[in-house]
């Protein structure tokens, strides 16, 4: 095995462990106490969520969806409105702001594929427009600017725990879910470097394998011992790992997901191997628009409200996300796993800034960064391999 090429595939992995290390040491323990791993899945969901579908914006040739953020604020006013203002059944009310995602993801792909207008210009214009219709929306049915409280079948579906125990019991059943996932990673890991040998494919070594099933396994059973102590799995999580596996799915396994690789690392070549390149910008939208819906509820959920300063800065930490998770800006290269990294290590750095009690002005000059030396790290590095 290769250790420096190793290292290098691996580096946003071993500073994730170093910063998490690092904070670990500056808040005296406290990011290792395990109601903090149980905020770090809560107060960070949407990133991984929303980072799921700018990845796949990213891949067609290095595009963004600036309206995410906002566009997670005018879903809130509608939410709050179905529920709390109009009584709706949580159910009904959850497919109209579905709904509402839908008819806006097919406008906005129609618009950046068929009538050719820039993504960052088409979400733009959303990112301006949704935030105020929204505060519009809050400010016109509440003297505070924010609707609530949600109904408790709302919360249960989004911030609430399954298996649930108190503080001080261990919670047995969720080390047993722990195991069993862990117990599949080892299975997925060896399986996919068997099924690749067999088919003659590049795979990772024997000793490669065993160091990636054993890391997965090592952080899948600290997680599942720190969230038993924390009263149970968040049903958060189960959205995030639903989403998760789905995109690496797609991404890895499907003709649709090869297309996106194939319409960002080259668009003419694609089209003219007959990828229908205006479709998969179109679903690349589309896409992003229901993923938000679903960053939405979690968000709506977590804070029992809706309020006009939700979703503030979320299109710039999934950006981050998928840039420091080695998505490249100019598109066709990039990876689920990558992204989760790279969601991961800016929630490590919004959650240990907050328990050091930095002031909010200067996270954002630590993440901005970060951001600039992963980009940085990314051209270096494909100017090297030339």
């Amino acid at each position: 095995m290769n250790i420096k090429a190793a290292l290098k595939k691996n580096m946003m992995l071993i500073v994730l462990i170093l910063v998490y290390i690092f904070f670990t040491i500056m808040t005296h323990g406290k990011m290792f106490e395990p109601l903090q791993f149980n905020a770090l899945i809560t107060q960070n969901a949407y990133v991984y969520i929303l980072a799921a579908g700018m990845l796949m914006c990213m891949l067609t040739g290095g595009n963004i969806d600036l309206a995410c953020g906002s566009f997670v604020c005018l879903l809130g006013a509608c939410g709050g409105l179905f529920m709390v203002i109009y009584s709706m059944n949580t159910g009904l009310a959850l497919v109209l702001t579905l709904v509402i995602g839908i008819v806006y993801g097919c406008i906005l792909g129609y618009l950046i594929a068929y009538v050719n207008i820039p993504p960052w210009i088409a979400t733009l214009a959303g990112y301006l427009a949704f935030r105020g219709l929204g505060t519009s929306i809050l400010s016109s049915n509440s003297k505070t600017g924010s609707i609530a409280p949600f109904p408790e079948s709302f919360l249960n579906l989004f911030s609430g725990k399954i298996f649930k125990t108190k503080l001080s019991v261990f919670n047995t059943v969720c080390m047993g879910v722990a195991i069993v996932a862990a117990i599949l990673v080892v299975l997925v890991i060896f399986s996919s470097r068997a099924s690749k040998l067999k088919k003659g494919y590049v795979a990772d070594s024997l000793l490669a394998a065993s160091l990636k099933a054993a890391g997965g396994v090592a952080a899948i059973l600290l997680f599942g011992y720190k969230l038993a102590k924390a009263g149970g799995i968040p049903t958060v999580l189960i959205w995030v790992v639903a989403v998760v596996l789905f995109y690496a799915f797609v991404t890895g396994k499907t003709t649709i997901g090869r297309h996106f690789y194939v319409v960002g690392g080259n668009i003419e070549a694609a089209r003219m191997s007959g990828v229908n390149t205006k479709r998969i910008m179109f679903a690349a939208y589309l896409n992003m628009a229901v993923l938000t819906v679903i960053a939405a509820w979690t968000v709506m959920a977590r804070f029992q409200a809706a309020n006009s300063q939700a979703g503030t800065y979320f299109e710039m930490d999934a950006i981050s996300a998928c840039v420091v998770g080695g998505v490249s800006a100019s598109g066709g290269a990039g990876t689920i796993m990558g992204m989760v990294i790279g969601a991961t290590l800016i929630g490590v750095i919004n959650l240990g800034m907050s328990l050091m009690g930095l002031d909010t002005d200067l996270q954002k000059i630590v993440k901005g960064v970060v951001l600039l030396a992963a980009v940085a790290f990314d051209i270096v590095s494909k100017k090297r391999e030339r």
